[in-house]
């Protein structure tokens, strides 16, 4: 029998077992929207924004562990997109992006929202593809979602061309397939636990593919048997679990001075499935020169882009970890002493104290409150901004696959990541945390959790400025403020307008209450919490910023 493209197209995301989709609906795929009419096991989440929908689409799929998919239409539609997936592939998320194209007659015409789909995305993406012929669809989709998933994981973007989606063709049945993960060789992995065992000061750097593997619980095994220091990579808080004996803390912004010499004073470091970011290396100046490196990772092609490796294994996580505990050996008790004396001083450095002030809230009490009453598997998501010092720095992830946060610093990605990431665990609590700018970049997603019906609660922290750009003017280019001051609605008030529950807090002491009526309304809520705007970082405030900058000088 004959069907349409778009017909096929849902035909084919139904077999890959996709169970919600993300999109802004338009013109130019009208023929996908009309097939998933037709196929009500897949949940079709209509966004207010493109980059909402891809940002829900990249957050759903790391809290799932499945292929992401969202949807746009041609030009205007996929430009909007372009933020999540980038996202996703800074993070190595798996994500399928659909994107309408114009009709092949009329293409390199400067037809109506025309853009080279593929060439626009090409290098944001592990692969691209334009179907121009209907009977090719099941083919190259299936491969899609086979390159989304395989080796590093990544996003793929498939254009379908509007007069493509309405031809019809008898359809060949493909089946979904899947390569199995690499196994790294045994002799390589006697190598490596070789060398741990070894080494006098090792650390082990635990990054995304521990996560995407669901390795953690062998991790915890290895670091317990080798008695060696885990650090998780930039923004990989929840690779281990952070009250663990041997948990020495993590990289990115606010990395404590201890953390960065022991791994620069380490003899042997091993990087765990993870690439050397800048933030995470402090601008690549992480390791030294006499630090040898064991790298381990599912992608070949990250081996030696920023430090050579003395040893390079390519492997799955899991895979890697399974065999190694089959040859682990204990090492001696300096190593065990070593160890803990890290992660004593990890929680020293991020010990909370219940600050409170009448005047403002306080971001070490507001932290406080929320590490003592959030439930510990609740799922955590952020935007970029400099609220986000206090929440890398006091919260503490015990349980894996509990943070969802973007590696790319996109500011906008809070609340849209946090419906994805409720849409795939809704027995989970699930918060984002925002500052007012990042959060008015998405702030129409609420009328889109109200109409889902989707409680996520937002915690947006309010000081009225772009913050993070603020403390870089003030150290930088002292008392030559511009373009960073903000002025913001009453967020409380514009939550109760969509619909969603809305709490505007002002002092410390009202914050837990606020906290327990929007987690009790059942209902998307937003908790403003009115912030000091002196106070730019969890370290630093206006004057001390200045200061720092003239003594420089």
């Amino acid at each position: 029998m004959k069907v349409s493209g778009g017909r096929a197209v849902v035909d084919i995301l139904v077999k890959e077992g996709v169970k919600k989709a993300f999109c802004v609906p338009g013109e130019s795929y009208l023929g996908v929207l009309d097939a998933l009419y037709e196929h009500p096991q897949i949940e079709l989440i209509s966004a207010r924004h493109e980059g909402g929908a891809s940002f829900m689409a990249e957050g759903y799929a790391k809290a799932s562990g499945e292929v992401g998919v969202c949807m746009a239409t041609r030009g205007v539609g996929a430009a909007n997109l372009a933020i999540g997936i980038h996202t996703a592939s800074q993070d190595s998320t798996p994500l399928v992006a659909l994107i309408g194209q114009v009709e092949r007659p009329f293409k390199e015409k400067e037809a109506f929202q025309e853009v080279d789909l593929v060439g626009f995305f090409r290098h944001l993406c592990k692969w691209t593809v334009e179907i121009d012929r209907v009977e090719r669809i099941p083919e190259l989709l299936h491969r899609a979602f086979h390159m989304a998933r395989s080796g590093r994981p990544g996003p793929v973007v498939v254009a379908l061309p509007h007069d493509m989606l309405e031809d019809e063709a008898e359809m060949v049945e493909l089946p979904v397939y899947r390569s199995l993960p690499p196994q790294p060789h045994i002799e390589e992995v006697k190598q490596a636990v070789e060398m741990i065992q070894k080494a006098e000061q090792p650390v082990l750097i635990a990054g995304g593919g521990v996560i995407h593997a669901r390795a953690t619980p062998l991790l915890v095994e290895f670091a317990e048997a080798m008695s060696i220091p885990v650090v998780t990579a930039f923004r990989r808080y929840d690779a281990f679990p952070n009250l663990h004996s041997c948990y020495a803390g993590w990289l990115g912004f606010g990395t404590p001075a201890y953390l960065l010499e022991a791994i620069r004073d380490a003899d042997l470091v091993v990087a765990l499935g993870t690439r050397f970011s800048q933030v995470g290396t402090q601008d690549y100046t992480l390791l030294s020169e006499k630090t040898r490196l064991i790298h381990i990772d599912i992608s070949p092609d990250v081996f030696g882009k920023v430090y050579a490796p003395s040893l390079a294994v390519t492997a799955d996580t899991r895979a890697f970890l399974q065999q190694a505990l089959q040859v682990a050996v204990p090492s001696d008790p300096a190593r065990q002493e070593r160890t803990k004396a890290l992660h004593a001083k990890y929680i020293e450095f991020s010990e909370v104290k219940a600050d409170y002030t009448e005047d403002w809230v306080d971001m070490d009490g507001l932290l406080h409150d929320v590490v003592s009453h959030l439930p510990k598997d609740s799922i955590i998501t952020n935007d970029a901004g400099n609220f986000f010092g206090w929440l890398s720095r006091y919260y503490r992830f015990e349980k894996p696959n509990t943070y969802v946060g973007p590696t790319s610093g996109a500011m906008g990605y809070g609340l849209p990541a946090a419906i994805g990431a409720k849409l795939a665990k809704p027995d989970k609590t699930v918060v984002s945390f925002s500052g007012d700018g990042g959060f008015m970049m998405t702030v129409q997603e609420i009328e889109t959790a109200v109409r889902y019906q989707v409680p996520v609660i937002s915690i947006v922290v309010n000081n009225n400025r772009y913050g993070t750009i603020r403390m870089h003017q003030e150290m930088h280019f002292p008392n030559r403020v511009v373009g960073t001051n903000l002025s913001n609605p009453d967020f409380a008030e514009l939550a109760r307008l969509f619909g969603a529950h809305g709490e505007k807090v002002k002092k410390n002491s009202d914050f837990v209450p606020a906290l327990q009526r929007s987690i009790a309304s059942g209902l998307p809520a937003v908790i403003e919490v009115v912030t000091n705007p002196e106070i730019l970082s969890v370290s630093q405030d206006k004057t001390k910023a200045r200061r720092n900058m003239v003594c420089n000088q």
